[in-house]
């Protein structure tokens, strides 16, 4: 039986997971989790699963109550009670944390020899380098969540020869019908109003912007080893086809299934031996019921960044996460444009000196400066 360290259990992807879990009692059970400051979950989680040894809050003015409230088990707060949340004897962790903070947590995790299963997509984009040099160092393994990683690793897993481009889907999010001038009036509410897909409101607004789809290329290079011209991306309405691999010859290898994420979740937990299935085909236009579009870069500009991060690596991927975080969340609150998002993560993009090879604290302390900056931005945006 796998024990489960579950960071981000309050989330859209956590709560999914433990229902992935409970669907599967005999397979996993649920040691250590954390919730952030959605604290009125640790009842309902705790009575699910008897196992749990030790929780984290962010609040850590409240560790004391919850710690008298549960004397058997350990209370920790912050980002280093997630530390050691992992330091339990939990053998696999699920990372469903949202943001930067999601990088340290599963470097410490592969550090210690455990099995990652990864939704933070910003540990890649920030830390790409430093993931992947523990992981050619033998010490812990990796296994994607996001759909689209998940689809293709199943496909490479069929047949990983004579592959010509690994093909992103994408939905194009909330505002996909709308040209770039009727963005410029659009609101948060508008945006979390995704087609296919019921998520977090963070990721929701990077899927209208498409940044989400910028941080799934570069995720798709550090997992899958592949150049940035050899990632595509290909708009699909339904998020039926969740991505598929294109070889020499022409023809496909497809991943197809509703959009539900407890069916990556359930792979990863897996490590991607349960069954599955892919499709072959010769051409999207065999699946008459489907609706696809050619990716429009100048639609869809900050994509572009992601070749920033790939081939110059250092710690562009930590300016373009940090900025995004700070302008998404200044979006969520009305306080600036949908389009200023877009400016702010171009305007720190191209004025960063990049530092080669840089260490997690030169990470860390380019992503707190990111942030100062992005919030000055979000300033004079407000006086505006």
């Amino acid at each position: 039986m796998r024990k489960i360290c579950l960071l981000g259990a309050s989330g859209s992807i956590g709560t999914q997971t433990l229902d992935v879990m409970r669907k599967n009692p005999t397979d996993f059970t649920l040691v250590a989790f954390s919730v952030g400051s959605k604290t009125r979950k640790i009842a309902h989680i705790i009575n699910m699963y008897p196992d749990v040894k030790a929780i984290c809050i962010k609040d850590k003015n409240k560790v004391n109550y919850y710690q008298s409230k549960y004397p058997n088990i350990s209370v920790y707060s912050g980002d280093e009670g997630l530390l050691k949340l992992i330091d339990t004897d939990a053998d696999m962790v699920v990372n469903a944390l949202v943001g930067f903070v999601g990088l340290k947590p599963t470097l410490y995790a592969l550090e210690k020899d455990k099995i990652v299963c990864l939704a933070n997509k910003e540990a890649l984009v920030v830390g790409g380098e430093l993931v992947n040099d523990l992981l050619k160092k033998g010490h812990g393994k990796l296994y994607p969540i996001d759909s689209e990683h998940s689809a293709i690793k199943k496909c490479l897993m069929v047949d990983d020869h004579n592959i010509s481009k690994i093909m992103l889907t994408a939905s194009g999010g909330a505002f996909r019908k709308l040209n770039r001038d009727q963005l410029k009036d659009v609101k948060a509410e508008d945006a979390l109003k995704h087609p296919t897909w019921k998520m977090g409101n963070k990721i929701t607004i990077d899927c209208a912007t498409m940044i989400n789809k910028a941080f799934e290329v570069i995720e798709a290079h550090y997992l899958f080893g592949c150049p940035y011209s050899q990632i595509g991306i290909k708009l699909h309405d339904e998020s039926m086809i969740h991505s598929y691999i294109v070889y020499k010859d022409g023809s496909m290898r497809l991943d197809i299934s509703k959009p539900d994420m407890r069916n990556p979740i359930k792979l990863a937990l897996y490590e991607f031996v349960t069954d599955f299935k892919t499709v072959k085909a010769n051409s999207l236009e065999q699946f008459k019921d489907l609706h696809f579009h050619d990716f429009d870069s100048k639609r869809y500009p900050i994509v572009k960044l992601a070749k920033y991060v790939i081939e110059d690596k250092g710690t562009y991927g930590a300016v373009f996460n940090a900025s995004n975080e700070v302008a998404v969340n200044a979006f969520l609150k009305d306080q600036i444009p949908f389009l200023a998002i877009e400016d702010i993560v171009n305007k720190l993009m191209k004025e960063h000196e990049n530092i080669i090879h840089p260490t997690y604290e030169q990470i860390a302390e380019i992503d707190a400066k990111t942030r100062q900056n992005a919030n000055e931005l979000v300033k004079k945006w407000r006086k505006k």
